[in-house]
């Protein structure tokens, strides 16, 4: 009896030990289980990481990225590494920036942007004009954020100020007209000087002679996707004029005597400068139906108010210097629109390119993702987005392109239409 008594003792034991193994197993394999599922699914996420990461590596080009500065967002393990890759050839062409000292984080963010997605394989000069000196911190801060050389000129007094004949009585009194109207920048007496300035004197500033192309960025705008070219030598190239990236129609309560000046100056000059064969008028005057619709804005002239949103341009300084722009401009100078009522160097640009250029003169860059408040433009291919990483959705709202008050399919149909070929550089 006591033998089978131990022998019952050491079985219950072992039965005891078996199933505290079993147990200890089975909670190990239910652990692991679990792991290895999740070792499973990281395995294919990194594999699809790894095969997006390199779909587009040629395209983007960065087995060929040169030693980045420091103020560049980069994906080099080794920014400092000295080994020098391919130079990009530059045109000859600088970045312009018109801006005021107290808005140095604005400019930042720009310049941010636009090396991030471009200028940092390019590294051309960034222009800074103001009407006032800059300050030091202005200047060492952008000078620390270019990849290119910084240069920075005071525009002379008259360039900027108010010219002598204008009534001063008529001046004021349109001014508080347009504020009582809330025009936008009705009251403004500084934006007029502005807007009279990029209209008829940015280009005749000396520190862009030496320049053929310049690029025109504002303080805070974003750049949505990396550039898949370089857009000067496309100009260069393929022979354009003029570009731009958004276009849409102007407030007409803003240039209300704008039209009848432009209409005088191709009578006084019989049109001498202007072919209407070549030209993109249509782009300007057009009324007629856009696909199903007629244009959503009503206008009280002949000029349909379609502009080229000028906060981003890419233009041919010969252009703006040649003869007939300068006269184009002097004649609405005259006028004292500028100042009498409040027109914008955007309607003043778009119609001299639409009239003295070429329709094949003006480009649309329809690659370039671009956010200037409230309004912006996001490539509408989606591989197109993958491949220039771009930051951006087609299908917002502030995506103005298809938009009631965007004038861009008035520009397929009476400007140079759409391309569906990507530019190459």
């Amino acid at each position: 009896m006591q033998i089978c008594k131990v022998f019952l003792t050491q079985v219950k034991k072992l039965l005891f030990v078996s199933l505290l193994f079993c147990l200890i197993a089975q909670t190990c394999w239910l652990a692991l289980v679990p792991y290895q599922r999740q070792l499973s699914l990281d395995s294919y996420f990194f594999r699809r990481s790894g095969e997006v990461s390199s779909r587009y590596d040629f395209t983007r080009r960065r087995h060929m990225n040169q030693t980045l500065k420091l103020s560049s967002n980069t994906y080099n393990d080794e920014p400092l590494n000295k080994t020098k890759g391919i130079e990009y050839q530059r045109e000859n062409a600088t970045l312009l920036m018109l801006v005021r000292n107290w808005e140095l984080s604005g400019a930042l963010r720009s310049m941010r942007s636009l090396e991030d997605r471009f200028n940092k394989n390019y590294q051309y000069d960034w222009t800074f004009l103001n009407d006032v000196p800059f300050d030091q911190e202005f200047i060492e801060a952008t000078t620390a954020m270019a990849s290119g050389r910084t240069q920075y000129t005071l525009i002379p007094a008259e360039d900027w100020n108010r010219p002598s004949w204008i009534n001063e009585t008529l001046f004021e009194e349109a001014l508080q007209l347009m504020e009582e109207k809330n025009i936008l920048y009705g009251g403004s007496k500084s934006y007029r000087n502005m807007c009279r300035f990029n209209s008829g004197f940015f280009f005749r500033q000396k520190i862009l002679d030496p320049y053929d192309f310049y690029f025109r960025v504002e303080p805070d705008v974003e750049y949505f996707c990396d550039f898949p070219y370089d857009p000067f030598k496309v100009m260069r190239q393929n022979n354009k004029k003029y570009g731009f990236v958004i276009t849409m129609y102007e407030y007409e309560d803003t240039i209300p005597s704008l039209w009848e000046a432009v209409e005088e100056y191709l009578e006084e000059t019989e049109s001498a400068d202007v072919d209407m064969e070549s030209n993109a008028f249509g782009f300007v005057s057009n009324f007629d139906f856009i696909g199903k619709s007629f244009g959503v804005i009503d206008s009280n002239s002949g000029y349909n108010l379609c502009h080229f949103w000028t906060n981003f341009e890419i233009g041919d300084l010969n252009f703006f210097r040649s003869e007939k722009y300068i006269r184009f401009f002097e004649y609405l100078d005259s006028k004292g629109g500028f100042y009498y009522e409040r027109w914008g160097d955007a309607p003043v640009h778009s119609i001299a390119a639409s009239l003295l250029l070429k329709k094949d003169e003006i480009i649309h860059f329809d690659e370039l993702g671009y956010k200037h408040m409230p309004f912006g433009t996001c490539p509408s291919a989606y591989y197109l987005r993958l491949q220039q990483r771009c930051l951006c959705d087609s299908n917002h709202p502030d995506n103005i392109d298809l938009n009631v008050i965007s004038c861009l399919r008035r520009w397929w149909k009476d400007g140079s239409g759409k391309y569906f070929l990507k530019h190459d550089s």
